[in-house]
């Protein structure tokens, strides 16, 4: 039963995005493909990653990721800036027109949350607050830990 009730939750929220991300295409604003979508989606919830990391997170060669970036660069959607530690490396940082991209979804995000606030006691708030963030930073270990540390995310 909570199995079903998650994921009628998280699949609401992935229609609300493909929808949003379909009525760009629809007014020809969207310039990123379905596997670039997921890149940057990636990218952006790793934080500010290499290109070696961002490869071996989607399991790619690096020559393949290079390529994949480099395509998102050129659209304007991610920067390399180098590294002060290491000078022979790059993070990737996404730009202000993918931020103005995912915020579509985002903004659907923060809605349903001012909801969820209006609607449920705050202590019940808090307990799922509370909820959420063990599930992120205990119970999917098999996602990298600098991704729970986000307090973005």
């Amino acid at each position: 039963m909570l199995d079903r009730a998650f994921d009628r939750v998280y699949t609401k929220f992935k229609l609300h995005f493909y929808r949003a991300v379909f009525a760009r295409f629809q007014n020809r604003e969207a310039s990123l493909t379905t596997v670039e979508s997921f890149c940057m989606e990636i990218i952006n919830a790793l934080g500010h990653p290499t290109i070696n990391e961002f490869s071996s997170f989607v399991n790619i060669s690096p020559p393949n990721a290079a390529y994949k970036i480099n395509n998102l660069i050129q659209k304007g959607y991610v920067t390399k800036k180098q590294s002060p530690d290491d000078k022979r490396e790059y993070h990737l940082y996404v730009t202000q027109k993918y931020i103005d991209y995912y915020n579509v979804s985002y903004r659907y995000l923060s809605t349903v949350m001012e909801r969820i606030k209006n609607r449920f006691p705050e202590e019940d708030v808090a307990k799922l607050e509370e909820m959420l963030d063990i599930i992120s930073n205990e119970l999917m270990p098999e996602l990298d830990p600098t991704l729970s540390a986000r307090s973005d995310l």
